[in-house]
């Protein structure tokens, strides 16, 4: 008889915000559980998505939440995606200026890597409620989360003009409360990640840095 460990495949928490969350998506299943059920069927995985949450407040919450999941000896791994929620207004100042977004970011990506775990950062989808000055605030501020992700050797998974552009997401979200879309949208949205590197990111093993998977 053979007895599993839980070891078998990846454990990969998911943090960020309510796009994480997959609000708004009627089957409940949003980006995140089509990513895991196209590439990483045998993972364990984690949704620690918060509505509202800007980076801020999820690098606050991050290592409680995220430490309580991960297994000693086991292939543990971290998608964040944070920033929509920064680039929102309020009282006509931006949530979280550009320099703190990319500054938790690095925290982030520095915390996983001091624990061993193996990173990959999706960005900001757009708040299509958020009009011009929302998306104009994103990609200002993509290009710049791209280039931390490079220099710390982390996949990065750019979407935010895709989703921009993209007729389903915009008028899912338009036809919902203005933010976030159906299944389609995040259908949409699984695909941008999957094509964006995530499928080979949550192949098998760690690589011999413990940071990421095994590059062959």
């Amino acid at each position: 008889m053979t007895i599993r460990t839980g070891f078998d495949g990846p454990r990969i928490c998911f943090l960020g915000d309510s796009f994480v969350q997959g609000l708004g998506d009627p089957e409940f299943r949003g980006w995140v559980g089509r990513v895991l059920q196209a590439a990483a069927p045998g993972a364990t995985a984690f949704n620690l998505g918060v509505r509202r949450d800007s980076s801020a407040q999820v690098l606050r919450r991050c290592w409680p939440e995220v430490g309580a999941r991960v297994l000693p000896g086991a292939d543990n791994r971290l998608v964040v995606s944070v920033g929509a929620n920064d680039a929102m207004e309020e009282a006509g100042v931006p949530r979280v200026a550009h320099h703190d977004t990319l500054a938790n970011l690095a925290a982030l990506l520095d915390g996983a890597r001091k624990r061993g775990l193996g990173a990959l950062v999706v960005g900001p989808p757009p708040v299509v409620c958020g009009g011009a000055a929302h998306l104009d605030r994103l990609r200002a501020l993509v290009p710049a989360m791209a280039g931390l992700c490079a220099d710390a050797g982390v996949p990065f998974v750019d979407v935010t003009g895709a989703l921009a552009g993209d007729p389903v997401w915009t008028a899912e979200a338009r036809a919902g409360d203005g933010a976030h879309p159906g299944a389609g949208g995040y259908g949409r949205l699984a695909e941008l990640v999957l094509a964006g590197g995530f499928r080979a990111w949550a192949g098998p093993g760690p690589g011999p840095d413990g940071f990421g998977p095994e590059r062959t």
